[in-house]
């Protein structure tokens, strides 16, 4: 099954766009009221009862989560985690992310639960 995407707020809603003209189903929070706004752990509910892995850059947020999820054996859709020393806060980050979550979504099907750090392209 193609893993289908939400992405977190930092992420703008271009590059959503970007990457279902390349095939793939992906949605932004910036662009989908429902998610607007949200705390964390909605935002993370949200996107796994939609059956999306959520991307994020808030490392640090989404793992304390996912431990508790893990701790309580209760699943999500998994998460795509972004690291700024990967992808450096900059200009080229939204081009740089979007090719590697293209490279990604083009290689790798979903796994329910994994937590997958973004390599470059």
């Amino acid at each position: 099954m193609p893993r289908r995407l939400l992405l977190d707020e930092m992420f703008p809603g271009s590059m959503a766009e970007q990457l279902c003209a390349k095939g793939h189903d992906v949605r932004a929070v910036v662009t989908s009221p429902e998610f607007t706004g949200l705390p964390d752990e909605e935002i993370l509910i949200g996107a796994t009862e939609a059956g999306r892995s959520l991307v994020t850059a808030n490392i640090k947020d989404f793992m304390s989560l996912h431990a508790r999820y893990r701790a309580a054996n209760r699943p999500h859709a998994g998460l795509i985690l972004i690291s700024t020393k990967t992808f450096p806060q900059n200009r080229a980050s939204v081009a740089a992310v979007t090719s590697a979550l293209n490279s990604l979504l083009a290689t790798e099907a979903a796994s329910a639960g994994e937590v997958v750090f973004l390599p470059r392209a």
